[in-house]
């Protein structure tokens, strides 16, 4: 019998773990260059995914280094890179919007609230229950939401004030055609071309930062006329603020909850969807509540320090593995050096042309979309394709969290279709058929074998309430009573209150005409919920096995 894990072996930091196993020089080498392969690659990725949010580009960095610290301090991955994530940044940018960035700080704080909730209640679990279609629909909206959101840099468009919805942001760009910088337009095509040649041709150079930094260089040189984080953000700071807790009470707290729960949904989501990806690169297995746990903590201290909310990120995840990490010192490591590139290179960040991070994040946008997935879904599933494109659709057009809703909603209907499609009635053969074309129920044939004195149905697949109507349909068809039925229940695994309804209202049927009612096979799940739904010993006779309740029902009937 296999024991349930304990508290200590569900929420122990993977640190801890690996540091038991023993560490020496030879993996702290191996953790001091991954840890710094992947610095150099959130540098400039944080402080895009900053301006995306429209926020400061500083607000990602605190964020990577303290989010980034404490997740890899505390978490159940061993592998994992927390940090700012481009997944984020509708959400953050609508949140910013609408409450301004202390609104954010506060909705933080509050989301790290619920995800250490979510962890030590070990729910952590059930989020692996959104459907494939749903993260695939979702994680393409975001892609669509983060390019829209870069055009006006891309392009060095001027305006105003640009609107959050992507018809209305469209719209809005282009009524400002005119004003596009062609210097601003070469340099993003520039930087996003140098990217995309050193991934083919050197993978494993970090590509995005010497983009930026070729960027950097040619505006510092030749005084190019394009925006920069100097002119527009007055550069970065060259230490971490101090802390100071969010402003806060009971109205705004009530104001901003939704907020706060989207923000640990989406955090939860990612973050775990980053442990399962690291699990399937390194045959690893992560602490799902305990990662969980770890990015409720992160995301409090985060608010503290007036970073922008922190998760597990896939891809900087990813390149800490290709570059060969021992565990979870490299991602401390990691957020180190960004703490050092900050106190040490802030000055030159001025220089950073802001279209450089926008080719960075057309470039994150572009590889977010699975496209082998979504092509797949929509062509061989018709029901997941529903799924995935109002998943998309909402997402894009309306609100994230109404796109996950739903898709999960839509996701769980269709599950429960299938699940009742395979449900069968049987005594030899199939007795529950699909409706013909004509649209006429197909003809049924009742069977009443064995002796015509007993009568044996068995039932099928999960009894729940999207099969019970179709059961009832069979059973009512049963034409004269015999005089004892036998309802097998071995190949049940489970049944609901509705299916157990069904069931009460036939034996009563049956019990009028004298039959009587004898259930084989039920597992105690199964019996458990017919006795709770009235279905009792005293009504009908419970059997281990066919064979069993035909021979009690003979000896009754002589």
């Amino acid at each position: 019998m296999n024991k349930s894990p304990t508290f200590t072996e569900l929420f122990t930091p993977k640190l801890v773990t690996v540091l038991r196993e023993g560490y020496h020089a030879k993996e702290f080498k191996a953790d001091a260059l991954a840890g710094l392969t992947v610095a150099i690659v959130a540098l400039p990725l944080s402080m895009a995914i900053a301006i995306g949010s429209g926020a400061k580009p500083a607000d990602g960095l605190f964020a990577a280094v303290i989010g980034g610290f404490i997740i890899s301090l505390l978490g159940g991955s061993r592998f994992q890179i927390g940090g700012p994530a481009g997944a984020f940044i509708a959400l953050v940018a609508a949140i910013i919007a609408t409450h301004g960035y202390d609104g954010l700080m506060l909705a933080t704080f509050m989301a790290g609230l619920f995800l250490i909730a979510i962890g030590y209640l070990r729910l952590g679990t059930y989020i692996k229950y959104i459907p494939h279609p749903v993260l695939v629909g979702f994680t393409g909206g975001i892609a669509v939401i983060i390019f829209s959101g870069e055009i006006r840099d891309l392009f060095g468009l001027t305006i105003v004030n640009e609107p959050s919805g992507l018809i209305p942001r469209l719209s809005a760009l282009w009524d400002v055609r005119a004003s596009l910088n062609v210097t601003a337009t070469g340099l993003s095509a520039l930087c996003l071309g140098v990217m995309l040649i050193l991934k083919r041709l050197a993978p494993r150079f970090p590509g995005m930062l010497a983009a930026v930094a070729l960027g950097a260089v040619l505006v510092w040189a030749f005084n190019l006329p394009v925006e920069t984080i100097g002119t527009r953000f007055g550069g970065i700071p060259s230490a971490l603020p101090s802390p100071a807790f969010p402003a806060f009470n009971v109205a705004r707290i009530v104001e901003l909850l939704p907020s706060a729960v989207a923000i640990a949904l989406l955090g939860g989501i990612e973050s775990l969807l980053s442990a399962v990806v690291a699990d399937g690169m390194t045959g690893r297995r992560h602490r799902s509540n305990c990662e969980l746990v770890a990015q409720g903590y992160a995301n409090m201290a985060c608010a503290l320090f007036g970073g922008l909310c922190a998760t597990g990120t896939i891809a900087r995840t990813a390149t800490n593995i290709r570059a060969h990490a021992h565990g979870p010192i490299a991602g401390l490591l990691h957020s180190i050096f960004l703490l050092a590139f900050m106190m040490i290179a802030a000055p030159l960040a001025s220089f950073v042309p802001l279209a450089a991070l926008a080719a960075v994040l057309a470039l994150v946008a572009w590889n977010m979309i699975e496209r082998d997935q979504f092509a797949q879904i929509l062509k061989h599933d018709r029901g997941e394709g529903l799924v995935l494109m109002a998943t998309f659709l909402l997402t894009i057009f309306y609100d994230l969290t109404v796109g996950i809703g739903v898709g999960v909603t839509l996701g769980a209907i269709l599950f429960m279709h299938r699940m009742a499609e395979i449900v069968q009635v049987t005594t030899h053969e199939s007795l529950i058929e699909e409706d013909r074309a004509d649209g006429r129920a197909a003809e049924r044939t009742p069977y009443q074998a064995n002796g015509g004195d007993v009568l044996v149905y068995r039932v099928a697949g999960a009894f729940f309430f999207g099969a019970a109507g179709s059961v009832a349909s069979v059973l009512d068809q049963i034409g004269t009573p015999p005089r004892a039925f036998v309802l097998d229940l071995t190949a049940v695994p489970l049944a609901d209150a509705t299916a157990a309804q069904t069931l009460d209202t036939f034996t009563k049927k049956a019990a009028r005409a004298g039959t009587r009612i004898f259930i084989s096979g039920a597992t105690p799940g199964v019996r458990r919920v017919l006795e709770d739904n009235g279905i009792t010993s005293d009504r009908v006779t419970f059997a281990p096995s066919i064979e069993a309740a035909r021979s009690q029902a003979r000896a009754q009937m002589v």
